[in-house]
């Protein structure tokens, strides 16, 4: 089975924030080297990284008509940070890789959605 790992980013520091420049050296060589292990876990498709919620654009139809806003219509804690794609051989396999995310235990979260195959 697939699953659709989704990472809701919440408080997690991420470069280029002045909560990730807190962190020390080790602590960021450690966040990256944990997502390269999530990454080359065999069954894994890595997701792009996405830019922030404020880059993003929501599209909406009514009555016809295309209309954009600004932004995401989320909490911040609910924007998505991530994906990635995940063939394991059951929902507990898919859960234990979420929770090797880092963004699980650094004040995100990370949802796991099986997908409809075929």
């Amino acid at each position: 089975m697939k699953y659709l790992l989704l990472i809701q980013q919440g408080d997690t520091p991420v470069p280029g924030t002045d909560a990730w420049e807190r962190l020390s050296r080790e602590e960021q060589s450690q966040v990256y080297e944990s997502y390269q292990a999530v990454n080359e876990t065999p069954g894994v498709t890595p997701g792009v990284w996405m830019q922030p919620p404020e880059a993003a654009t929501t599209v909406r139809v009514q009555d016809g008509k295309t209309l954009t806003t600004d932004g995401p219509f989320v909490a911040i804690k609910e924007a998505l940070g991530g994906y990635l794609i995940y063939e394991a051989n059951d929902l507990d396999a898919a859960i234990d890789l979420a929770s090797r995310i880092p963004a699980a235990s650094m004040g995100g979260a990370v949802e796991v959605r099986p997908l409809k195959e075929g």
